[in-house]
């Protein structure tokens, strides 16, 4: 079954690699073939990379985007994933995790790129709640002064 893109105008996605830009209307491609699609809103950029979720998605994205060579980005997953269930507490999250590193270890980069979107809202969410605290924390500290 093909992959139906449609895309924006002006909208950017890569497909194996090569980058390539829709022109000045919307449209529509087909991918009758298996291929390492990513669009714009999924692709990260290095200076992207500012957080422990965001530090585990773009190895996974390098991967699938370049299933040649691995090793660099693997080891750099297993070692920002590792450091990231670490300090994780929420079982959901840890469970997604776990899933997350079973699917880069099929090979399965896309599906693992779904799920660290996941592991990347559940961050959000938390910091969230931490900047809301501070917030929170400098109110009272003002009204206290």
């Amino acid at each position: 079954m093909p992959l139906k893109l449609s895309l924006k105008p002006g909208e950017k996605f890569v497909v194996n690699g090569a980058v390539i830009q829709n022109g000045d209307r919307r449209g529509v491609l087909l991918l009758q073939n298996k291929a390492s699609v990513l669009r714009e809103k999924d692709i990260m950029q290095p200076d992207e990379v500012t957080s422990p979720a965001r530090r585990i998605y773009f190895p996974v994205m390098m991967m699938y985007l370049d299933p040649s060579d691995i090793s660099q980005p693997y080891e750099e997953f297993v070692m920002r994933m590792t450091e990231f269930m670490s300090v994780i507490k929420n079982p959901v999250i840890l469970k997604e995790c776990i899933a997350c590193s079973k699917d880069v270890m099929a090979g399965q980069y896309y599906k693992a790129l779904s799920r660290c979107r996941t592991i990347m809202a559940y961050e959000e969410e938390c910091f969230e709640h931490v900047n809301q605290g501070l917030s929170a924390d400098g109110e009272a500290d003002r009204e206290s002064a």
